[in-house]
């Protein structure tokens, strides 16, 4: 694999992606390159652009499908390091963009800094979190984000966005429209108070006592119950939750509990409702339901697995057919949460799998 930006024209000469996505699909790209600073960055950047090739960022791809080969240059963030300082009130840490997220809370916990550890065991590197605002029981980037430091490509120009700048929004930021194409993540400020607060709202976490839980209590319970919950990707190639848990009115809402009493339902402060998307595929009886060589994953609904070499494609399909029942049976509309990824960059993922 080549860590350097020489371009051939011989686009015949394929590298695998197969390692570089969650899904571990049989896809390819013309050149994968990675990166460890910012200058290497931009070379391998502005030589593809300049060349006329699709560029894609990509992290550790756990958020991503790949639906085709990729005719372009895919550049694998492999920037690394935690600085940490604080102030009387907070803990503070400047976290580059390739660093693994899983690895950073962690090290948090070691240091006796805590508010990350209900985002235990998301995938994917913290560069990618503040694209899609990352969250889990109850906490999301968000709540955690003091600024996102970027780079412009075309130009190499750095800057810092605030917090209220990032425009973040339940599985939105800024960085999916103005900054989606022409700026990368190159690393997170993040900002944790001292005087600690357990964040227990959600599952399982509502069993202990806000007095007396640790963080380490918390962290270790999320991780049990995401690791029965969610299958290894070296097992079966999956990106965690596929799709979004769906946002409803008032009014539907009550339309759905009448008929459905039991429904999980987590009430929002701007009077809608927010559903688990999970239990809506379940009560569709779809755990287990393949399409070509993707499943539904039979212990977590909201998961599509790549159960027996499946495509792209096959994944596409099923994820059309899980929204459609789901459709029928509650006419509640799902979105997925994953980026899908044609041949010569993103796709629309709702039309896709409409």
């Amino acid at each position: 694999m080549l860590k350097c930006p020489k371009f051939s024209n011989r686009l015949n000469i394929m590298q695998s992606l197969t390692p570089f996505h969650t899904f571990h699909l049989p896809t390819k790209a013309s050149e994968i390159i990675e990166y460890t600073n910012v200058e290497q960055l931009l070379t391998a950047w502005q030589t593809a652009t300049n060349a006329n090739q699709p560029v894609l960022l990509l992290g550790q791809g756990s958020n991503v499908l790949f639906t085709d080969d990729f005719h372009g240059v895919v550049l694998v963030n492999k920037m690394q390091g935690i600085e940490q300082h604080e102030d009387a009130d907070f803990y503070y840490l400047h976290v580059q963009g390739g660093q693994n997220w899983h690895e950073l809370v962690k090290t948090a916990l070691s240091l006796g800094i805590y508010g990350l550890e209900n985002l235990a065991l998301i995938p994917g590197v913290a560069g990618s979190a503040p694209i899609q605002n990352i969250g889990a029981y109850g906490v999301e980037f968000a709540n955690v984000c003091d600024f996102v430091d970027v780079v412009h490509l075309p130009t190499g120009e750095h800057s810092q966005l605030s917090k209220e700048a990032c425009r973040f929004g339940y599985r939105d930021s800024i960085f999916k429209h103005e900054y989606k194409d022409e700026y990368a993540i190159i690393a997170v400020g993040l900002k944790l108070p001292k005087a600690w607060a357990p964040v227990l709202n959600y599952g399982s976490l509502a069993q202990f006592e806000p007095e007396t839980v640790t963080a380490q209590q918390v962290f270790e319970e999320v991780c049990a119950v995401r690791s029965s919950k969610l299958p290894n990707p070296d097992e079966f190639g999956n990106a965690g939750s596929f799709f979004k848990n769906p946002v409803i009115d008032a009014v539907t809402f009550q339309q759905i509990q009448t008929a459905y009493p039991h429904i999980p339902n987590y009430p929002q402060a701007d009077g809608t409702v927010k559903l688990a998307a999970g239990w809506l595929i379940d009560q569709c009886g779809l755990k287990g339901f393949q399409v070509g060589g993707a499943a539904v994953h039979a212990q977590q609904a909201l998961v599509l697995i790549n159960k027996e070499n499946a495509t792209g494609m096959d994944i596409v399909n099923l994820a059309k057919a899980v929204r459609q029942q789901v459709r029928d049976k509650f006419d509640v509309e799902l979105h997925p949460e994953v980026r899908f990824m044609g041949k010569n960059g993103e796709i629309d993922s709702e039309l896709i799998t409409r």
